[in-house]
């Protein structure tokens, strides 16, 4: 006879994201490192966005993840997991978490694109790190701002 094994705990991802714009608001991009909960990475992503601030960005990259996410697992399998954020602007962090107001209204828009994506997964919370401990998302954010400045000259 063969035994089904469970985990006790629902799968766990640690998510690192970051949004940056050269300006503010200026050319923007996004990145996004998707890992396990023992560290390994599993993948990244980034994105350019165009003419965003830099919070607007910070929105946009956990809005990407959650997306990625979802497309990755599938979404019979998020609604069992814990998704981690790791972030570099405690207001997007605080703001997310509800200790924070949102009242600017670009942000609101933004806040609740993300509102409707956590509902696809079984927890999602969020930290605010310092920006040397999210290097590889931040990378990820130049690489891309970088590849479209050498595009328009």
């Amino acid at each position: 006879m063969k035994f089904k094994l469970y985990e006790a705990e629902p799968h766990t991802l640690i998510i690192y994201t970051d949004g940056g714009a050269r300006g503010n608001p200026g050319p923007a991009a996004v990145g996004a490192v998707i890992q396990d909960a023992s560290g390994k990475m599993l993948k990244e992503y980034s994105h350019y966005l165009g003419e965003r601030t830099n919070n607007e960005a910070e929105y946009e990259a956990v809005i990407l993840a959650l997306k990625k996410a979802k497309q990755l697992f599938g979404k019979g399998k998020t609604k069992e997991m814990a998704v981690h954020f790791r972030v570099d602007s405690e207001l997007i962090a605080r703001q997310l978490m509800g200790r924070y107001k949102v009242e600017e209204e670009r942000l609101a828009q933004l806040f609740m694109k993300v509102w409707n994506l956590k509902m696809d997964f079984g927890s999602v919370d969020f930290e605010s790190i310092p920006r040397e401990k999210n290097r590889a998302a931040d990378r990820l954010v130049n690489r891309e701002l970088d590849r479209q400045e050498t595009k328009l000259f």
